[in-house]
């Protein structure tokens, strides 16, 4: 977990310039399940793609990450206050969270003991959001280069927590009444240099080109540019989200 920490870090900049935000519709579920609006926690919070969507939505939004310079890169916002913790160990307070959101996170978590914290912080019907977007869908012409490298290329430096990514955090133990998921996506115009500057975040290409494959992140970003056609045309990217979201009864009153 150390050396992804370390490499979301060395990606602090790229992260916050590259990374898709979230849709207001998925933050208005959050709003209307939760039992008000006053704080929502933002775990593993990264360059604050989530926080600033939380903001227009709860008075309060505590932002959390254990990278610091991920969130020296984060938005700022008067209602949102950004803190390095982990997961495991939060400075909240008890049972002061409306809503806890873990947004392409929680694959990362210790989770029995961020479960720990989420009871101990929130309220009593307060809502738990564990938030991930699969892999991007493209445009025919664009979408058998981008899988040939994704799942052919990338396949094997891809950490084996990428496969909760992908279904949704569906094997994840999960001890909370559960909610039904939104049908919502991410979606988003890009031009070629945005969306190679988003496919430079990833995890699995760090370890590519540490391998020695350069060369082959060089031979995806040639076929890329020759399929994307001008550069700066606009293509619509769409990443369609999945995750658990559940009620947090803690008895307290």
């Amino acid at each position: 977990m150390s050396e992804t920490r370390d490499l979301f870090s060395r990606q602090a900049r790229e992260y916050a310039a590259f990374r898709p935000s979230y849709p207001m519709a998925l933050v208005d579920v959050l709003a209307e399940l939760a039992p008000a609006r006053g704080l929502a926690w933002d775990v593993g919070a990264g360059s604050g793609q989530l926080s600033l969507v939380l903001a227009e939505r709860f008075e309060r939004v505590i932002a959390t990450d254990a990278s610091a310079a991920q969130l020296e890169k984060a938005p700022r916002h008067p209602r949102i206050e950004y803190r390095v913790e982990r997961e495991v160990h939060a400075s909240l307070a008890g049972a002061s969270a409306d809503s806890i959101v873990a947004a392409q996170a929680a694959h990362w978590f210790e989770l029995e003991g961020f479960y720990g914290e989420v009871r101990r912080v929130a309220r009593d019907g307060g809502v738990l959001a564990l938030v991930t977007y699969r892999t991007p869908r493209l445009e025919p012409e664009l979408a058998g280069v981008f899988e040939r490298f994704y799942s052919g290329t990338l396949g094997p430096h891809w950490d084996p927590a990428r496969r909760h990514v992908e279904d949704g955090y569906a094997q994840f133990d999960f001890p909370f009444a559960e909610l039904p998921f939104p049908a919502l996506a991410i979606e988003a115009e890009l031009d070629a240099r945005e969306f190679l500057g988003y496919v430079s975040t990833w995890s699995a290409l760090a370890s590519l080109v540490r391998s020695g494959g350069a060369s082959e992140l060089e031979r995806f970003e040639r076929d890329l540019l020759a399929a994307w056609g001008p550069p700066n045309r606009r293509r619509p990217i769409v990443w369609p989200l999945a995750g658990r979201i559940g009620r947090v009864e803690t008895g307290r009153v």
